[in-house]
């Protein structure tokens, strides 16, 4: 696995129960909140710090995901999608990344057809088990608790990159 891991190039993020715990809380106003994992954050800065892309796939448009993704540089956000595997190829028309180069994370049912297509497929420890029992790999770390930050530094050290990032913080 290390060596399709190394060959990645691009990690594709559903984001309910991936980036976030899969809580949905809305105010009395019925503005939507979402919270968000400052480890995960900083994981995928360190991804694309070291050139390796980032995207959002998700079945559900929310102002707070747009916020969050402005805020970590992600710009190749893709919501209120149902069909996460035909926007793969909207995604490698756009990048020129082929899908073996592309690592995907979810955790339910709908991000299985995308999954099913990528070079590597992730999904939480608290996934549904049907997506377990379809990823290459299941985190240790739940949905919105770290599990981006695990993907995101298993990418980085598979590619080589960790004790360059490493020595950078240390010296």
């Amino acid at each position: 696995m290390k060596t399709k891991l190394a060959k990645i190039e691009l990690l594709l993020l559903d984001v309910d129960g991936v980036l976030t715990d899969g809580s949905i809380i809305y105010s009395d106003s019925g503005e939507q909140i979402k919270r968000f994992n400052s480890k995960d954050g900083f994981g995928l800065r360190l991804l694309m710090d070291s050139g390796i892309g980032v995207g959002i796939i998700t079945g559900r448009k929310s102002k707070a995901l747009e916020y969050r993704c402005k805020n970590l540089g992600i710009t190749l956000l893709f919501d209120n999608i149902k069909d996460k595997s035909k926007t793969l190829d909207t995604i490698t028309a756009q990048t020129g990344i082929t899908v073996d180069k592309i690592a995907f994370v979810g955790d339910d049912l709908i991000d299985l057809p995308a999954m099913k297509r990528v070079g590597v497929s992730f999904c939480v420890s608290d996934a549904c088990r049907e997506v377990k029992d379809h990823s290459d790999i299941i985190t240790s770390q739940k949905g919105g608790q770290g599990a981006v930050r695990e993907i995101c530094d298993s990418i980085l050290k598979a590619k080589g990159l960790w004790d360059a990032i490493l020595d950078k913080y240390l010296s």
